[in-house]
């Protein structure tokens, strides 16, 4: 699974511009399922298993990341830009990307430091203040190589880390996308529908579309999530731990998960042994907030690898939390298949 998500991490995918990641997952499931492609990019997958599923079950990863697009073009070069998706200003500053379809290589640039006044010095930069520097020196050599409305991503290699740990741009949620895709190419007892969605960071967009076209009696969304297991954080406010398992959501931002599901993944982890904890925070969300209301309702869950520094160049997750999030979601996917 890691040689999967490796690859998926280094693809470009922004939201609306998920195309490179859709086609890789096409690619691995030639042969293994039935595939299409609903009106907004939704990859939607349909799996046969030995026996036809009682309830019908979807499970969904989206394939977009957090990123930038180029709005502008200044005299001297460089390229003014906005986020896609949530990204905190204060991870900006000084840091690679790669622009467009020829991922032309940028650094996030602004006034030096000693240029600043002492109220700038001490707060993030404004992102009108900051810009792509692609080491051109007019507008007219920059244009050769990016254009209006380019998008960039991240700059960050896929690597191993520390004691069983990896780190990566877009974990959030290609590591989703790594787990969904290897339950995809196992011999499954039930029938499963497996989404991947787009436009999850600007909204939670096509995961609403892609439930009203399913129209499943259960969900559950396989995520990444903030771990704060870090230095200079209370424990009661660490939300989920590395290698501690996956992580198993009761309420967020978007939704308050339905409570036999909830309680079930639990069961389930317990029986078979897989570790798991609980997402000890009421914040943020995921495309359960438009499934869950999707068409009369469905009972949804959130199963979660624990990762540090979302929507930062890197994040880092542990590969033992990978394996218990597949090992969960086999096992209450095919739970709740059986009816």
């Amino acid at each position: 699974m890691l040689d999967t998500l490796k690859t998926l991490c280094e693809l470009p995918g922004v939201s609306g511009r998920e195309e490179a990641v859709r086609d890789f997952l096409l690619s691995k499931l030639d042969g293994v399922a039935r595939c299409r492609v609903d009106g907004l990019g939704n990859l939607i997958v349909e799996k046969q298993g030995r026996c036809r599923a009682k309830k019908k079950v979807m499970v969904s990863a989206h394939m977009d990341e957090v990123g930038f697009v180029v709005t502008h073009v200044e005299e001297n070069g460089l390229l003014r830009f906005s986020t896609v998706g949530g990204i905190d200003p204060r991870v900006l500053f000084g840091r690679r990307v790669l622009i467009g379809e020829q991922k032309v290589p940028g650094v996030v640039a602004g006034a030096p430091v000693h240029l600043l006044d002492s109220e700038e010095r001490v707060k993030a930069p404004d992102l009108d203040k900051l810009f792509f520097d692609i080491g051109a020196d007019t507008r007219e050599e920059a244009q050769r190589l990016v254009a209006i409305p380019d998008f960039a991503v991240w700059d960050t290699a896929f690597s191993p880390f520390g004691d069983g740990c990896v780190k990566a741009k877009a974990l959030d949620d290609r590591a989703g996308c790594a787990v969904l895709l290897a339950l995809l190419k196992e011999d499954l007892p039930y029938d499963l529908t497996a989404v991947f969605t787009v436009q999850e960071e600007v909204g939670l967009r096509g995961a609403g579309t892609a439930a009203y076209g399913v129209a499943p009696d259960a969900a559950i969304v396989v995520e990444a999530t903030t771990a704060a297991d870090i230095a200079g954080v209370e424990p009661k406010d660490q939300v989920c731990r590395l290698k501690q398992g996956v992580a198993v959501s009761f309420m967020d931002g978007h939704t308050i998960y339905d409570k036999q599901m909830y309680d079930l993944a639990f069961a389930l982890a317990k029986a078979h042994n897989i570790p798991c904890q609980p997402k000890a925070a009421v914040t943020g969300g995921n495309d359960a907030g438009a499934i869950h209301k999707s068409r009369a309702g469905v009972p949804t869950a959130a199963l979660s690898v624990p990762c540090r520094y979302l929507h930062a160049p890197a994040g880092v997750i542990a590969q033992s939390d990978l394996e218990s999030t597949l090992s969960l979601l086999r096992a209450l996917a095919m739970e709740l298949a059986k009816g």
